[in-house]
């Protein structure tokens, strides 16, 4: 699901870009290669459900004055974020720093419902700490129909620029 994926890198980008390094979910001995906090990030469980009447939510008008139908879905979502560090500290820095993010910095997409974090542990088999969360929330996607719904593009996680 491709949707899935737009979740997990608007995350990853909003982590990133506040200072924490993250990426998808990745084997754990990967984080021994960093020096400070590394965050692992997926989507764990995901449930669609439609937004409008069958998805469809008007019309907008483009730059050159032609009409688009616009189309919508929501997803409600697990994210799950690992946290890793060397040191008990980074480790719960790291996490601090996540939560921010994950409660207000991530695109206007991205709605947190509810953040939960388990206790900071030693991770035997990476000798890394370890501090596990995760964030339930709703992911807004919209999809346009260009010339008289002839092309349908893809769904795009709303608050998230595209080139």
């Amino acid at each position: 699901m491709r949707e899935l994926t737009q979740v997990r890198d608007a995350v990853i980008g909003a982590l990133t870009a506040a200072g924490l390094p993250a990426f998808a979910a990745f084997p754990a001995e990967e984080a021994r290669r960093y020096e400070a906090a590394v965050a692992a990030v997926d989507v764990g469980t995901a449930q669609g459900a439609a937004l409008g009447f069958c998805n469809y939510l008007g019309q907008v008008r483009n730059e050159d004055g032609s009409a688009s139908e616009v189309y919508g879905k929501q997803l409600e979502a697990e994210i799950t974020v690992e946290i890793r560090a060397g040191r008990a500290a980074d480790c719960q820095s790291g996490c601090e720093a996540a939560a921010d993010v994950l409660l207000g910095g991530l695109p206007a997409g991205v709605r947190p419902e509810e953040l939960s974090w388990e206790a900071l542990q030693w991770e035997r088999e990476t000798e890394l700490f370890l501090r596990r969360g995760r964030l339930r929330c709703r992911a807004l996607f919209t999809a346009r129909a260009e010339e008289e719904g002839q092309t349908f593009l893809d769904f795009v996680l709303k608050g998230v620029l595209t080139t």
